[in-house]
């Protein structure tokens, strides 16, 4: 089971969208979290299904025209549907909840392309919002910046990706649901082979 290879912690790939660098000043704009399995069959994990949030700008934070410039983000867009960070947190702690039990974790453990990033914006809302269901352990990450560094030399994403034969489009990147399930596959490829 995953709960054996990472110390009963379940590995989950978390990717934000933000509206600047600066976690307790700049709002989330959009959370997406990659669930990651391990096949009972080739013992190898394998990308699951990835849950995607777009989100209103909490009251107060900035949003810097830079930071939408970059990720090409309108928070005006009909179609966008945002939540509050409240909604997005509650259903995806219970969702990543569930997983977690079903397969005996103690935690979840945040990936994450530059982990201490995401990881940061998070703590920030989690705290903000009052959520004392947080699956998450309070501190400790896994980082595929590091992990790329040391299986391929590069800590690009997009270098990382080249190197392990993973597609990635740059047209796509910077949309939290895209990044995260790259990210997801950039992990799951580096922990197969080096358990190969």
């Amino acid at each position: 089971m995953i709960k054996d290879r990472f110390r009963k912690y379940l590995p989950v790939v978390v990717d934000l969208e933000t509206g600047g660098f600066n976690p307790k000043n700049n709002a989330i704009l959009e959370i997406a979290a990659t669930l990651i399995h391990k096949n009972s069959e080739t013992n190898k994990l394998e990308v699951g299904k990835t849950h995607r949030y777009h989100i209103e700008p909490y009251e107060g934070l900035l949003v810097e025209q830079e930071s939408l410039d970059f990720t090409k983000i309108n928070l005006n867009h009909p179609l966008r549907n945002a939540v509050s960070e409240k909604e997005a947190l509650d259903d995806l702690f219970k969702i990543i909840n569930t997983v977690r039990t079903e397969n005996g974790c103690s935690r979840a453990i945040l990936i994450g392309h530059n982990a201490h990033f995401d990881h940061a914006f998070l703590t920030e809302s989690i705290s903000r919002n009052n959520n004392k269901k947080s699956p998450f352990h309070p501190f400790s990450v896994l980082d595929t910046v590091t992990l790329g560094a040391l299986h391929t030399k590069q800590t690009v994403l997009a270098r990382i990706c080249d190197v392990l034969d993973i597609d990635y489009d740059s047209k796509l990147a910077h949309s939290a649901a895209y990044d995260s399930d790259v990210t997801a596959q950039v992990f799951c490829k580096i922990i197969n082979e080096f358990d190969h």
